[in-house]
């Protein structure tokens, strides 16, 4: 175990690079928002001012908003979607909803403050191009040097996935759903 330690220590000490990270969580299993707001969860926890932009879910609230709304004015909470794509049925409306989900993204960004920022399904905006991922690409790549940005959504696009410096992708085995079990206040919401 010395030596382990010791070469684990020579590899801990030979990473000197700080940086605000591109995180993107994706992937057809469950916990992609749960781990994004687990980590702002530990940004506030080192007093971190954080923000949040909600593209494809609707007013409805959630049991971390209404958490992490206690932390008050550490956080900028923005839900701008009008419910998932198959609710609302209409295209222009989405497109609508997702350019005003990415205006707010780009003033939390614009903002000196904020040291993280959580766009939680922003990968499924870009997937029914509700906006152009060249631009999105291009601008988180172009935030200040010291913001952390994480994305969710499934089916991350190709250049999302280039440009991040973490992705994790969720992978299901087993689903209550699957079993008939409905969605559950504390644990889906």
């Amino acid at each position: 175990m010395a030596n382990r330690k010791a070469v684990q220590d020579a590899r801990v000490a030979g990473k000197t690079i700080e940086k605000g990270l591109l995180i993107v969580h994706t992937g057809k299993g469950k916990g992609k928002s749960t781990a994004a707001f687990g980590l702002m969860l530990r940004a506030i926890g080192r007093g971190f001012r954080c923000g949040v932009v909600q593209f494809g879910k609707g007013a409805w609230q959630s049991g971390e908003r209404s958490a992490i709304e206690r932390f008050g004015d550490q956080i900028q909470w923005h839900t701008l979607g009008e419910g998932f794509t198959w609710e609302t049925q209409d295209r222009a409306r989405d497109v609508e909803a997702a350019k005003r989900a990415w205006a707010a993204t780009l003033r939390l960004m614009a903002d000196p403050a904020i040291r993280l920022i959580v766009l939680d399904e922003l990968n499924i905006a870009l997937r029914y191009d509700h906006l152009d991922i060249g631009e999105v690409v291009a601008a988180l790549q172009a935030r200040r040097g010291d913001l952390h940005i994480v994305v969710t959504g499934r089916n991350a696009k190709p250049e999302m996935i280039e440009a991040a410096d973490l992705v994790t992708e969720m992978t299901p085995i087993k689903h209550h759903f699957a079993a008939g079990v409905k969605a559950q206040e504390g644990i889906e919401f």
